[in-house]
């Protein structure tokens, strides 16, 4: 065979494979996507573009508008088409509770600047804050966070009828929430303490006299609870103030049974 021919043979062999090799390329090629584009519904929803803190002061930046579908609204959301300068007109609230990326601003979830402080803005309508020094033998080890619930508890020396002195100790409050802890309101993601000398609880104005009483009395120490028992009854540890002639003396009430009275002389 001439030398012409296997050359031409040669040529026509590789154009051959190149081609076979083209048309694999072209059948395993995916098939493109097809994208539908579906009309829904929605409005802007003022959310968190950034995780805010408890008493955290709350910047522009803080916010961000995002499509939501208008069935999904809250009445509670702001939207842009409602308030459309929300975010400049947010601007330097405080957060009264943590808000977490993503989440939906609403009005209660921040006060604005002037109107109080934090700790006035998380307290419930009718409860009063009141502070207690604690120590590491007083506090659980200082183990106690911000919004756990603690039972409180008296402890004094009273002398007995011989002259002696002993020690008696009485629950004066159940299930009682922990606002702070020093100044922290609020515990840090996995903290397992909270340094500080002194505990503020959240009580009831008659709750808040007698626990300033007792402060004057002898020593308060805060009992941790379950977090299975925060829902519990708190009912059940009535404390109740009488008001004898002399106005020095209380006495502790459980279900409707005086059990020890105190006076401060």
């Amino acid at each position: 065979m001439k030398r012409a021919q296997l050359l031409g043979i040669g040529i026509a062999g590789i154009a051959g494979l190149a081609a076979f090799v083209g048309m694999q390329s072209l059948v395993r090629q995916p098939p493109p996507k097809l994208i539908v584009k579906e009309t829904v519904n929605s409005t802007q929803v003022l959310v968190a573009q950034t995780n805010i803190g408890l008493g955290t002061s709350a910047a522009e930046s803080n916010f961000i508008w995002q499509e939501w579908p208008k069935n999904a609204v809250s009445p509670s959301f702001i939207t842009s088409e409602l308030r459309p300068n929300a975010m400049r007109e947010l601007r330097g609230s405080i957060a009264r509770a943590s808000i977490l990326k993503g989440e939906p601003i609403t009005e209660r979830k921040l006060i604005s600047a002037g109107k109080g402080g934090v700790l006035a803005a998380i307290l419930p309508a009718g409860m009063r804050a009141i502070s207690t020094r604690i120590t590491d033998q007083t506090a659980v080890g200082k183990m106690i966070l911000p919004n756990d619930h603690v039972d409180v508890i008296l402890t004094q020396r009273k002398r007995d009828k011989n002259g002696g002195e002993q020690h008696v100790s009485d629950t004066l409050f159940r299930n009682i929430r922990v606002l702070a802890i020093g100044t922290q309101l609020e515990a840090k993601e996995e903290q397992n303490n909270v340094q500080g000398n002194v505990a503020t609880l959240e009580l009831t104005s008659q709750q808040s006299e007698l626990l300033a009483l007792a402060n004057a009395m002898g020593e308060i120490s805060l009992a941790l609870r379950s977090i299975a028992d925060i829902n519990a009854d708190k009912n059940l540890d009535n404390v109740k103030k009488k008001k004898p002639q002399d106005s020095t003396s209380i006495s502790i009430l459980r279900y409707g049974v005086k059990r020890r009275a105190y006076g401060v002389n």
